[in-house]
């Protein structure tokens, strides 16, 4: 049995976290025996991030290398699949830019922080929680600051999301799915991360950018449906 190390669940999500739900998503496809365990303290594991697996061979953190031990134990996430080299492009769009995008739609805007923190935060005692938290965003939109798109207004980095989104919407003019007929990996990734965007729980430019596209948001929900457990 594998266990999911996890975020907790959230703003109707499986989980707060993109990269947790893709690593559910990846167990559901590989059809794997797998249980969640919840956590909001990520420092004890690999890198320091979630999500992770407890398998027998240890612990392995991060959802591309959960992809990855999936795979070597013969999950197929591809399946008929020729072009990987678009479905990779996609997977990094979505894991390296629109992520940020996300980030900040959440952590920058100040209407949103205190929903923010005292969902991600919850289990840390509410007379620290403020103080604590103000240092964990603090360093957090220095980062964002540091990666070039913190330095953006939301008008702007609406703008410099839009090619993203147009490139997705391009390839679903044909398909219910990035990569043809049948659902694959870098559906996992940007599915879930359209899904994080859309249950963002106040109106943000981005919020509404996807939730008012047809599209995109039915493409998101169509993934989510098919593969989150029940």
């Amino acid at each position: 049995m594998i266990t999911l190390i996890t975020y907790e669940a959230g703003f109707g999500q499986p989980s707060f976290s993109p990269f947790c739900v893709k690593a559910m998503w990846l167990l559901q496809a590989a059809d794997a025996q797998w249980q969640r365990e919840d956590s909001n303290d990520p420092r004890k594991f690999p890198q320091a991030k979630l999500p992770a697996i407890r398998v027998p061979e240890g612990i392995i953190g991060d959802s591309h290398n959960i992809q990855i031990y999936l795979e070597e134990r013969g999950a197929d996430f591809w399946g008929a699949v020729t072009d990987k080299a678009s479905g990779h492009a996609f997977i990094r769009m979505a894991e390296e830019h629109m992520y940020f995008h996300l980030v900040l739609d959440r952590w920058a805007n100040d209407q949103l922080w205190p929903i923010i923190r005292e969902n991600y935060f919850a289990a840390i005692p509410k007379l620290l929680r403020r103080p604590i938290t103000s240092s964990i965003r603090k360093e957090t939109l220095r980062g964002m600051k540091a990666q070039g798109l913190g330095r953006l207004t939301p008008e702007e980095r609406l703008k410099r999301i839009a090619p993203d989104l147009a490139a997705i919407k391009a390839r679903l003019d044909a398909h219910p799915y990035l990569m043809g007929p049948e659902i694959s990996l870098p559906d996992y990734s940007v599915a879930a991360m359209l899904c994080a965007m859309m249950a963002t729980p106040l109106p943000t430019l981005l919020q509404e950018r996807i939730t008012d596209d047809p599209v995109l948001s039915a493409y998101a929900m169509r993934v989510a449906e098919r593969m989150t457990p029940a």
